[in-house]
């Protein structure tokens, strides 16, 4: 009996410890409160007169779920650790969702406006304002062309551990990822009707924004070497438009800049959403809104504001608008039946020494760890891959995006929202814990994407989506969010996500440099 609780406070403290690490590093901006000499779209000023990020979260999440399930509004009403407590209550505002489509869209328009009713812009003479009431106070945008000297390349080719693979090889590779459970099956019909119809790369007639141009799982890379009409949109860094303005002149492509009357090219969307609204609906051609922005901690919230609010703005000026989306794998997504079924079955053939790990390591972490992923046979199956770490103001800024994709797909505009793979972005990489997870996800059937590999399918499938009017019709959100996930296989793994996250973290250490 001893030896059993040394073990079990073994076990309990190596995943705690991680646990504790990763908050660490992830911790600031989760629930700070934002300083008054913020400026641009700010979170709203309290009883007590600061500006609570967990505030807003909660009352987002209670507002969401209060016109389909009171008891879950009440819930998150009270809940006392919003940073800790987050995790039941964004899985609850999906499941709330699935018993009708009706149901889904109201939880979404209901989220939506009380993200506009709360959030708050703090305009350039300093007065703090609704952000229906933002209006332009600098002067109207300049603009910079950039026409490419490349030739366009007219079939799809997709870069993997150092091939380049197209035709056939490219069919086998996403046959292997279907059949491994690391992507939907109908990916392999998305990227098939691309492959049969290499002429919709230049995607002719459009243009398209792309919001957060130097975003390492933005389109841009792709999109200019196919010959695509771009509007690049990104901060006024150097370093960034040094990049865009690269990839432009060796590109096949057009790229279009906003920026000062100075000529510096750039724009904070933070503060600048009225301009850029004005400048964006006098492009030509059927114009694309693809959200790629990304702010760390509480800032990512404003930014995905500020990009929902330049959507309002932009429907308002042009009725030509299609808006695109990548929604992250780590969320809690419902899932097809034969996603179910394939998890179960990896459960079921795992090896003999998972067995024999399994029982004794769920016992020794009080449950948490390799649990099974779903109910036997559930259809929908509900996949909970949030990870605590990353903080309920990335999980409302993901929820967001996914709630605008709801509800202008259901009012019939073209749309298109795929989840994009598990992927080692900066972003990840510098961050020593989340590294070393994603070093031993391989451990647990989960393929982690390089930048290269992800980016070129995401834009792929966006072609596919824009010349298919968004993708195949379904009778319920949660279809459409479904089609073609590239998830990476946490949707199909043997193990809730979670229950592995921190055994994977320990295995990868080793291999993860630093």
């Amino acid at each position: 009996m001893r030896l059993t609780l040394l073990l079990r406070d073994f076990v309990s403290a190596r995943y705690d410890a991680w646990n504790g690490r990763c908050h660490a590093r992830l911790r600031t901006g989760h629930d700070r409160c934002v300083t008054s000499d913020e400026h641009g779209v700010v979170f709203p000023v309290g009883e007590d007169g600061r500006r609570s990020t967990a505030a807003v979260g909660r009352g987002v999440l209670c507002d969401a779920l209060h016109p389909v399930d009171l008891v879950g509004a009440r819930a998150v009403e009270q809940e006392t650790s919003w940073r800790s407590g987050y995790l039941a209550h964004f899985r609850r505002a999906l499941e709330a969702g699935l018993g009708s489509r009706h149901d889904a869209l109201r939880i979404a328009h209901a989220g939506l406006r009380s993200l506009h009713t709360r959030m708050r812009v703090v305009c350039a003479d300093g007065r703090e304002r609704p952000l229906r009431r933002w209006t332009r106070a600098q002067p109207p945008l300049s603009s910079a062309v950039i026409v490419g000297s490349g030739q366009p390349e007219t079939e799809l080719s997709l870069p993997y551990r150092g091939q380049r693979l197209r035709g056939a090889e490219l069919t086998r590779r996403v046959e292997d990822w279907v059949r491994d459970g690391v992507a939907e099956p109908t990916l392999a019909e998305a990227v098939d009707a691309v492959l049969r119809n290499p002429d919709w790369l230049r995607l002719e007639g459009h243009t398209v924004a792309v919001l957060g141009a130097g975003a390492e799982m933005g389109p841009l890379p792709a999109l200019l070497r196919w010959g695509v009409r771009v509007a690049a949109v990104d901060l006024p860094s150097p370093g960034v438009w040094a990049r865009v303005s690269r990839l432009a002149h060796e590109g096949a492509g057009t790229v279009l800049s906003p920026g000062s009357t100075s000529g510096r090219p750039g724009v904070d969307l933070l503060t600048d959403v009225p301009s850029v609204a004005s400048w964006l609906a006098d492009l030509d051609g059927t114009l694309v809104l693809g959200n790629y922005v990304y702010a760390d901690g509480a800032t990512n919230v404003r930014v995905a504001m500020a990009v929902d609010e330049l959507t309002h703005r932009v429907r308002e000026a042009r009725d030509d608008v299609a808006l695109a989306f990548l929604a992250t794998p780590t969320d809690v997504f419902a899932v097809p039946g034969d996603a179910v079924r394939h998890s179960a079955r990896a459960y079921a053939e795992r090896s003999m020494t998972a067995k024999l790990l399994g029982r004794p390591l769920r016992t020794l972490s009080a449950g948490r760890l390799l649990r099974r992923s779903y109910l036997p046979d559930a259809d929908p199956g509900v996949n909970d891959s949030l990870i605590p770490q990353q903080g309920p103001n990335y999980a409302l800024a993901k929820r967001l995006q996914r709630w605008r994709a709801t509800v202008e797909r259901d009012a019939g505009r073209t749309v298109s929202l795929n989840v994009a793979p598990p992927t080692r972005t900066r972003s990840v990489v510098r961050n020593r814990a989340l590294a070393a997870a994603y070093g031993g996800a391989h451990r647990f059937g989960v393929e982690v994407f390089e930048p290269a590999t992800a980016n070129v399918l995401m834009a792929a499938l966006l072609v596919h989506d824009l010349h298919t009017g968004g993708g195949p019709s379904h009778e319920h959100p949660w279809q459409d969010e479904a089609y073609a996930a590239v998830h990476g296989g946490l949707w199909r793994t043997a193990y809730a996500p979670r229950s592995a996250l921190g055994l994977a973290a320990l295995l990868g250490y080793g291999a993860t440099p630093g």
